[in-house]
């Protein structure tokens, strides 16, 4: 009898003590993910600086109407505080912002390489929405990316300047006629078959049609 309460109380011993190397070890795996998790927050909220490039004047005023640029810009100053999930959930509205971008474009920034640059840069946003959200969060990714969407979005504003520069250099009386019937009649030579072949008309001829075409004595 004496025995088995002493094989009991070793028993019930080992299982106290077992357990408590568990709660221990669960205890430290708890505190190094606690402390994994706030150097990630830190990071995240030391690298999380969108920059906007300003805008000179006259290109702001062609954007006035263009309320999902500035509604977007907006998102970005709004630094989030405190959490992960904080930044998590600015991550999603800053992307959805994003996702606007190709509305209402007004008619000068309406262009190929505007859109080219809001593609460039809607990726890059719904990439960092992507990664913030992961379980486990690649800090240094995201604080890339944050650098790679101020990259983007300085890149679109310079050639939205661009765009307003050229949209202010006068155009000759004229000039825009001359334009539309060179480009007509360049069009219409390769369709017309009753063209001649350049090389059999004579060279007098040659330089009427075409004054700068080369001469061949």
């Amino acid at each position: 009898m004496k025995y088995k309460l002493s094989y009991f109380l070793c028993l019930l011993v080992l299982i106290v003590s077992c357990k408590g190397e568990d709660n221990q070890k669960r205890i430290a795996e708890n505190a190094k993910d606690a402390q994994k998790k706030k150097i990630i927050f830190e990071n995240i909220k030391k690298g999380w600086d969108f920059y906007d490039e300003p805008i000179n004047e006259a290109t702001e005023e062609g954007v006035k109407t263009w309320n999902e640029l500035r509604l977007f810009i907006q998102e970005l100053a709004q630094k989030p505080k405190k959490t992960i999930s904080a930044y998590q959930q600015k991550a999603k509205a800053i992307s959805k912002k994003a996702m606007a971008l190709n509305n209402n474009l007004p008619e000068l920034f309406n262009k190929p390489q505007i859109k080219s640059r809001i593609s460039v840069l809607i990726t890059k946003v719904r990439l960092l929405d992507m990664f913030i959200h992961l379980d486990d969060i690649p800090d240094k990714k995201v604080v890339q990316l944050v650098g790679e969407i101020n990259k983007e979005l300085a890149t679109l504003q310079r050639q939205m300047d661009i765009l307003t520069e050229k949209s202010k250099i006068p155009v000759e009386e004229g000039e825009d006629e001359m334009r539309r019937m060179l480009l007509d009649s360049a069009r219409a030579i390769p369709n017309n078959p009753m063209m001649p072949n350049p090389s059999v008309i004579p060279a007098s001829t040659r330089a009427i049609i075409n004054p700068n075409a080369p001469r061949v004595e």
